[in-house]
């Protein structure tokens, strides 16, 4: 079918559109806004109308209606934006009605203004088509038409619509969310796609009504939702993808059919080609390499440490290509595939199979084969014949190969015999130890001496070590404010750490020596304190105590950076004649399937040593888990914020 004879029918099925809703300003004025008053506005229709071609090239026209609740949602709605790649689609603002509060509709004449978009470390030209609505005030609406074509991804660009036709010729995938951050009274997603492509589909979070009808050659799908009402968002929830009600197509036949096409575009297009001087780098890195694990490491941290993350244009090769490694050689610039692309280059060029392979960060990957990837990374054929991830995009100063951050993630690798959708295993909390160890003596004025050390591995290790984040000048700073941030009066007599710069050759390790004037609160009769090391000192490496365990129930699973063992131990030698005042603090302790924690007080003579020690089991938890979570959480906040008193002994 011609793209004029198309455009025909996307005109066509607008009109359609507009002839189902003749009076909207009696629809705007008869909708009751008292139950979405909390909100800043409520959508009243969302249609949207895809038709697909044989070849994949999909034309989409979009139709929604939107009354305004709130100025806050005044000024969501004063200007009509669609955020679009030049390179890959094609997208028009066909029209804009206003209707207001008093019964008048206006059509917005403006122009329609094309923009670069505002983009911050990768540049790939994303542009943003808008027009301006003007001033709206509650009881407004603001009807709008627009139509696309094309797909969210560049490749080879190409002349007319083959430009914007998918990389994965011949097939169709979209992700729709039902869900919404405002009110939707209806939303619509319609498909028009020929028998012949056998259109996968499947409802996730929730469900959808759906008709299917026929035209000839065709079949028209419907998925329809009524009163989509925002949920209340959790502490540390997945994304909302994972959560609320989203729609998946696709008629990709599975995911090995997407693993040998990814694997084919991107040896066709040359992406991991060697050159001499690859060559000779590679030799140069592998002087040292004793097996084969040092090999793989010592070229995973040279990409990962040599290559700027920062992403411009290429024009053709954008989207799934890899740009080529001669390219990434020369430049050492580039994003998560050009680091990829260039790891690859150079395990080949020493010797190994090594190929693409696509992830999702921050969401889930489902089984209909859409496209749900935002990252690509390597993976690696040992010896023995399993394959390794590796992600030099995450490792940057990291002593993981692949970070444990992308645990329970999803993946796709990109063979030549194809794979199945895999996902990362969970990294024992062990192997992501933050250990700190100290001893203190608390003098009769109150001033705290001592020193304590910490240590770490693993993601423990890469937040410890943020603290070199900044230019080596800040170093010492940094390391400092990590004591005075819960010590402001601390004086530091000294403090030493392993260098950054070899940070491969053993775990972070730090120790600091301190004198801290007025630490204790004393008097004639009392003594009264937190220990140092129950205060949270390096919080940085305890992410769980960033999130949010106010609430005692939750719905929806949550999430950490990582899993991770705590373990904290300090003993400090009391002044002469002091006993506590009263029993020590109970100890606390939680036995749970994905978390433990256990901690407290000893006191024996004028020492009193306090212990904890947290195990953090996943990364991605259920909603189940959350009780145990808050538990932990909330035994190390209460611990790090109660002061023991202790009372001098009569003479």
């Amino acid at each position: 079918m011609k793209a004029t004879k198309l455009f025909l029918m996307a005109a066509l099925v607008g009109s359609c559109l507009f002839a189902k809703a003749q009076d909207k300003g009696d629809m705007v004025r008869n909708t009751d806004v008292e139950k979405y008053k909390p909100y800043n506005q409520v959508t009243l229709f969302d249609s949207t109308d895809v038709f697909m071609e044989e070849s994949g090239l999909s034309y989409v026209n979009s139709h929604r209606l939107v009354k305004i609740i709130n100025y806050s949602g005044a000024k969501a709605n004063s200007v009509v934006k669609i955020d679009y790649d030049p390179q890959s689609a094609y997208v028009e603002i066909k029209k804009v009605v206003v209707y207001r509060a008093n019964g008048e509709a206006t059509e917005i004449s403006g122009p329609v203004m094309d923009y670069v978009a505002p983009a911050r470390m990768i540049y790939w030209g994303a542009s943003q088509k808008m027009l301006e609505v003007g001033h709206l005030d509650p009881g407004d609406a603001v009807e709008v038409w627009t139509f696309r074509k094309g797909f969210t991804y560049a490749l080879l660009q190409a002349d007319d619509d083959s430009r914007y036709i998918p990389p994965m010729k011949g097939h169709f995938y979209d992700i729709v969310p039902f869900w919404s951050g405002q009110p939707v009274k209806e939303k619509v997603y319609r498909v028009n796609v020929l028998k012949n492509k056998n259109l996968q589909y499947k409802v996730y979070n929730g469900e959808l009504s759906s008709a299917q009808s026929f035209d000839g050659d065709r079949v028209i799908y419907t998925f329809t939702k009524n009163e989509i009402m925002p949920i209340k968002r959790e502490a540390a929830m997945l994304a909302s993808n994972d959560v609320e009600t989203k729609l998946l197509l696709s008629t990709s036949p599975n995911w090995e059919a997407k693993s040998m096409w990814f694997y084919g575009v991107n040896e066709d297009y040359g992406s991991f080609n060697t050159t001499p001087e690859l060559k000779k780098k590679v030799r140069e890195l592998l002087v040292g390499a004793k097996s084969e694990e040092d090999s793989i490491a010592i070229l995973t941290h040279w990409v990962a440490d040599n290559m700027r993350y920062s992403g411009i244009s290429m024009g053709e090769g954008e989207g799934y290509t890899l740009h080529n490694a001669t390219m990434n050689f020369i430049d050492r610039c580039g994003v998560c595939k050009d680091k990829a692309s260039l790891l690859i280059a150079m395990l080949r060029t020493a010797g190994f199979n090594a190929y693409a392979a696509m992830t999702m960060a921050g969401e889930r990957i489902d089984r209909i084969p859409a496209d749900q990837f935002n990252h690509s990374v390597t993976v690696v054929q040992r010896r023995n014949g399993r394959y390794q991830l590796l992600d030099p995009t995450w490792v940057p100063n990291v002593r993981e190969l692949w970070s444990s951050a992308e645990q329970q993630q999803g993946y796709l690798m990109g063979l030549p015999q194809g794979a199945d959708l895999a996902e990362t295993p969970v990294s024992a909390p062990e192997n992501h130890y933050v250990r700190i160890t100290g001893k203190s003596e608390l003098l009769a004025d109150g001033t705290l001496v001592g020193e304590f050390t910490i240590t770490a591995e693993g993601q423990s290790d890469a937040a410890v070590r943020s603290v070199f984040s900044a230019r080596k000048t800040e170093w010492r700073r940094n390391v400092e404010m990590e004591l005075t941030r819960v010590a402001p009066q601390a004086q530091i007599t000294s403090v030493t750490y392993t260098d950054n710069d070899t940070y491969l050759k053993q775990p972070v390790k730090m120790t600091y020596k301190y004198r801290i004037p007025g630490y204790a609160l004393v008097s004639d009769k009392e003594l009264i304190f937190t220990p140092l090391l129950a205060k949270g000192v390096f919080s940085r490496a305890m992410g769980h105590m960033g999130v949010n365990v106010k609430e005692e129930k939750r719905l929806y699973p949550f999430k950490d950076r990582c899993s991770r063992l705590l373990e904290v131990k300090e003993t400090v030698k009391l002044p002469a004649g002091f006993t506590t005042q009263s029993p020590l603090p109970e100890k606390q302790k939680v036995e749970g399937k994905s978390v433990t924690y256990s901690g407290g007080y000893t006191m024996q003579g004028n020492s009193l040593t306090f212990e904890q020690k947290a195990s953090y089991g996943k990364r991605v938890y259920e909603a189940s888990d959350w009780s145990d979570f808050r538990n932990a959480v909330m035994a190390q906040q209460n611990f790090s914020f109660y002061e023991l008193i202790f009372v001098k002994n009569a003479k």
